[in-house]
């Protein structure tokens, strides 16, 4: 099993990197059980949902860069701003580019190690945005 983040900080380079890989088991891992995942503004799920719509994203077949603006963190409770893209010709010929500021939630389980309980990759956007649809 790959490690998972030890730190608040640490969330979002695991999330990049399992996103990478595509291994939709090993990305699952970075939530927590019930965690929610906001695929666009307004509409936020959970458990297969939201599996679903995070598959849609990976399904780019693009990488995502990942950069933490700030981490607030008190007790077992992390807040997360990051700024991602994800950017280039996907396996279609299509070119694709769509970019974020999340607005994200972790929290450190009982092994220590902190997971996404809140996964919102639009932060604070009003309206449409480029994300794939889920299917």
């Amino acid at each position: 099993m790959r490690s998972l983040a030890e730190r608040p900080e640490d969330v979002p380079s695991v999330f990049a990197e399992r996103f990478n890989s595509g291994d939709l088991e090993a990305l699952a891992e970075v939530y927590e059980d019930g965690a929610a995942f906001v695929p666009t503004p307004g509409t936020a799920l959970t458990g297969e949902a939201a599996l679903a719509a995070n598959a849609d994203f990976v399904g780019l077949g693009l990488p995502i860069a990942v950069e933490p603006r700030h981490v607030y963190a008190t007790d077992d409770l992390a807040l997360l701003v990051v700024d991602w893209v994800i950017d280039g010709v996907g396996p279609d010929g299509v070119r694709t580019h769509i970019e974020g500021t999340a607005t994200d939630v972790a929290r450190r389980g009982a092994d220590g190690r902190w997971r996404y309980i809140i996964d919102n990759p639009f932060g604070t956007a009003r309206g449409d945005t480029d994300a794939p649809s889920s299917k």
